[in-house]
């Protein structure tokens, strides 16, 4: 029992000194713009045991936080519907194929012509230094809000590559391996087919099981089960990835993706986030710890060097890749910048082949010192790229996330013509209006007309919240499309209930549709407007005034009776004979 109380008092101790830590570099690093993820590793190197040795465990602590990278993939996962998957596949297999090859390639040539590291040694080297770090990435592009610009797509694309290739890699190292064979261990090749039969398996279940199940609690009505059956789904196929030998992490998407059509995706979202942060900020903070000062201080010039080296090869290679496949110079050069750095998978590459015995214990420590200073100096070049608009994917435009705008009466989402008037006129009526649009060249020119726009996707909830939409009086979807559905309105509705939701409606298949969230208020885009261009019409070849007021009048009832039968009979063929105009009737539908 004594022993038991002892160990929760240093768990306790070690967590204050660690969070602790983090809190005062951090604020620190962030007072002078420098970034967290470099407060979180230099906080881990001052505590850890090349420091003041306040922290021994930090191979513990590197392994329960990478939780943190899981959560991370899961976040994406949920953002990226098959339907997105499908659209960036040649961003994928195109883009994200050439990075890793070419900058594998460049690396293994440079460490064969600089070292005497042996040719199997130096492609279990150089590969693995080609893969970025998606838990410092990803973070970057999200509080930035350019995730979802043209940009933000590609860098993510070629990030989810870079995961997906953690199969051949290790494969690659298996088939190089000189160690003797472990007993019923499986080979490269068996591990890679049985990880698409298990990506296979996965997305079956979540059609199948996971979506009827998340259903069936939905008429519960119990929110905390969301968020159970969340992370069952992410845990559970995590661990079905680490049993075959493949990245966690990928299975953490793959659990994502299954759940990115569920109207339930937001709550779980905004739910997991904050465990998300606290466990990334462990990771690095752990990568601090376990990097060896040691090392590094009788090879500083080698490994300054080595990091310098990666770093700049890789931003070289990315920028050709970025103009070569159609982007601008300046993007290009931010995107190159933005993933020049090694990746914490790097760390899980050259254990494994430091158990295949292509490398040494000191090699690895090493490189993976390379790693820890390559992502020390992105937070540095980020800083170059906000000071000179590289990363501006449509001019100088100003993505501000919602978050920093005030406290609005209505939240406007969507800011093209539509949006326009609709923000115009509640202006006009002195009432406080936050805008919201997700695409960067819309709203630099809403700057460009002195009107501030902020960037994100507003139909999330955790955006909706962070804008203020649990304390203001209407939110107005104008947002081009068929976008939003009665699922996704459903769920908005759920969790701001004091607020009126307004939506455009793209036609009257759409209007249907988004009529079964029980809206305050929904109207077709061209409904109104047609409706007036055919009284000008009227009007102008002298039909009486008094016909044109008693058709619009007849015209307007008539389609308010026929979409209440096509609603009632879920039948768009409903009601057809309601209307003007149709052959073989006095009336008809349009």
């Amino acid at each position: 029992m004594e022993g038991a109380e002892a160990h929760m008092g240093d768990l306790l101790v070690g967590g204050f000194i660690m969070l602790g830590a983090a809190l005062l570099l951090v604020l620190l690093f962030r007072k002078f713009g420098i970034g967290a993820v470099l407060g979180y590793l230099i906080a881990g190197i001052l505590i850890g045991p090349q420091g003041f040795g306040l922290i021994s465990e930090g191979e513990t602590i590197l392994e329960f936080s990478e939780i943190g990278i899981i959560l991370l993939l899961f976040l994406v996962g949920l953002e990226l519907a098959p339907a997105r998957l499908m659209r960036l596949r040649k961003a994928i297999f195109g883009l994200g194929m050439s990075q890793v090859v070419f900058c594998g390639i460049a690396l293994f040539l440079l460490i064969m012509a600089t070292t005497n590291f042996t040719f199997g040694a130096a492609i279990a080297l150089g590969l693995p230094l080609a893969l970025s770090s998606t838990a410092q990435v990803l973070p970057m592009l999200q509080s930035s809000g350019r995730l979802n610009t043209p940009t933000g797509e590609k860098a993510f694309s070629i990030l989810l590559f870079q995961d997906l290739s953690i199969i051949p890699l290790l494969t690659i190292i298996g088939v190089l391996s000189r160690a003797p064979a472990e007993p019923g261990a499986l080979s490269g090749w068996m591990t890679a087919i049985l990880g698409v039969v298990a990506i296979g398996g996965l997305i079956l279940a979540g059609r199948y099981v996971l979506q009827p199940a998340l259903e069936l609690i939905g008429k519960i009505a119990e929110r905390e089960l969301f968020i159970v059956a969340g992370l069952v789904a992410v845990f559970g196929s995590a661990a079905l990835m680490e049993l075959i030998g493949l990245s966690p992490a990928l299975g953490a998407f793959i659990a994502g993706v299954m759940l990115a059509n569920s109207p339930y995706r937001h709550e779980l979202e905004a739910d997991i986030d904050p465990f998300r942060s606290l466990l990334l900020g462990l990771f690095f903070l752990a990568v601090g710890m376990m990097l060896d000062v040691g090392v590094i201080a009788e090879n500083t010039a080698f490994v300054f060097g080595a990091a310098i080296a990666l770093v700049v090869t890789k931003i070289v290679i990315i920028f050709c890749l970025g103009k070569l496949f159609g982007m601008d110079t300046l993007p290009a050069l931010g995107m190159g910048m933005l993933l020049s750095q090694g990746g914490e998978f790097g760390f899980v590459l050259f254990a494994e082949a430091e158990k295949a015995l292509l490398i040494q214990s000191e090699a690895s420590s090493l490189f993976g010192a390379v790693i820890t200073v390559s992502m020390a100096t992105t937070p540095l070049l980020m800083l170059i790229v906000e000071r000179f608009n590289v990363a501006r994917t449509e001019g100088d435009v100003d993505l501000d996330d919602p978050s920093q705008a005030g406290q609005a009466s209505a939240i406007v989402v969507g800011h093209g013509r539509f949006g326009q008037t609709v923000a115009q006129m509640l202006s006009g009526a002195n009432i406080p209006v936050t805008i919201i649009d997700i695409k960067p060249q819309q709203i630099g020119v809403s700057q460009k007309f002195g009107r501030k726009v902020f960037y994100g996707d507003g139909t999330r909830v955790d955006l909706l919240r962070g804008a203020g939409a649990d304390q203001c009086a209407a939110i107005v979807f104008c947002i081009d499309g068929k976008v939003l559905n009665a699922e996704c309105l459903d769920a908005i509705k759920m969790s701001f209930p004091e607020a009126k939701l307004f939506v455009r409606a793209y036609d009257r298949v759409h209007l249907l549709e988004v009529k079964k969230a029980g809206l305050d208020g929904v109207k077709r885009e061209v409904f109104e407007s047609a409706i007036h261009l055919a009284r000008q019409t009227m009007t102008a070849i002298d039909v009486d005034e008094s016909l044109i007021d008693e058709v619009d009048r007849e015209f307007r009832q008539l389609d308010c009776d026929r979409l209440e039968a096509q609603r009632a009979a879920g039948d768009m063929l409903a009601g057809r004979h309601l209307g003007f105009g149709i052959t073989g009737a006095n009336k008809g539908g349009d």
